[in-house]
């Protein structure tokens, strides 16, 4: 069985930004709505909400949507009056659906993080970039590498009886001791990569991951689901200043909101599929 996360990894890559770009420039209410509501369906999906990061976020989004009226005075509906200053309902209004978008696209890119692991950003960076691709690796070697030289560095300099936590030269000796062993490893690994030949031919690469039918098929939806999406923007008439006012009162309006509604409910219609299916196997063993 293959949920939404076992699809190929360009797939995955092309649909997070087709959804994301769309909450990101468009801020209709009903496309913020909708983009909020496919983001947090997904983050429950997978992994759920942390609860320090959910009273942050829930912080951030409470914060964005009081500071806009505290700061743009815009519109006729006067709510109240502070410090001579007017508030509006349509500078709240505003306030709230930024946020609303702001919201979405953090949850977004929170499942792309999640989704997307080592192996297959390097998938994805390696078809568009090979350098790039070993810079990444490199990297991502690195950091877990240097921690563990740290620890190493620093059980060693307190077996001298050279390091005490509370003294700020001893942690600048384990960084400077850090540093000059990164720069003579990156000098070693350079050298190693240049006796093996590197860049000298046609560089080859290898991947477990390969494009399946239903790659295909995800894939193929999500561009026509962007491409009528895109295609109906226009038609989606909205003011938040002076009144607030939303319609949709054409066919392209309203097929662009069901194409951006079945683009992000695509990941939850492809788990249920697959929970529907695993069910219908499970009954008849």
């Amino acid at each position: 069985m293959r949920g939404f996360s076992d699809h190929n990894p360009a797939v995955l890559t092309v649909y997070f930004f087709a959804v994301s770009g769309i909450a990101m420039f468009c801020m209709h209410p009903a496309v913020t709505l909708i983009s909020l509501a496919g983001a947090l369906l997904l983050c429950l999906l997978h992994g759920g909400f942390a609860l320090k990061s959910s009273l942050f976020t829930l912080g951030l989004f409470v914060l964005l949507a009081l500071l806009n009226p505290l700061f743009s005075h815009s519109g006729v509906t006067v709510l109240f009056v502070l410090n001579h200053n007017p508030v509006t309902l349509e500078a709240l209004i505003y306030g709230v659906f930024a946020s609303c978008s702001m919201l979405a696209v953090l949850c977004w890119f929170r499942s792309f993080s999640r989704l997307m692991t080592r192996d297959k950003l390097l998938y994805v960076c390696g078809r568009l970039s090979p350098k790039l691709a070993l810079v990444l690796s490199m990297a991502m070697r690195y950091v877990a590498l240097l921690g563990t030289q740290a620890k190493k560095i620093t059980q060693a300099q307190k077996a001298l009886g050279l390091y005490r936590e509370d003294r700020l030269r001893d942690h600048l000796r384990v960084f400077s001791i850090l540093l000059t062993w990164a720069l003579e490893n990156g000098i070693i690994t350079a050298d190693s990569m240049a006796a093996r030949g590197y860049g000298i031919g046609k560089r080859t690469q290898f991947a477990i991951f390969r494009f399946r039918r239903g790659d295909v098929l995800l894939l193929s939806l999500s561009l026509l689901c962007t491409a009528l999406t895109l295609a109906g923007l226009g038609a989606l008439d909205h003011s938040f200043y002076p009144r607030f006012t939303v319609s949709v009162h054409s066919p392209a309006a309203v097929c662009s909101l069901i194409s951006y509604g079945i683009l992000v409910l695509l990941p939850v219609m492809t788990e249920a599929k697959e929970a529907i299916r695993w069910h219908c196997f499970l009954s008849k063993m």
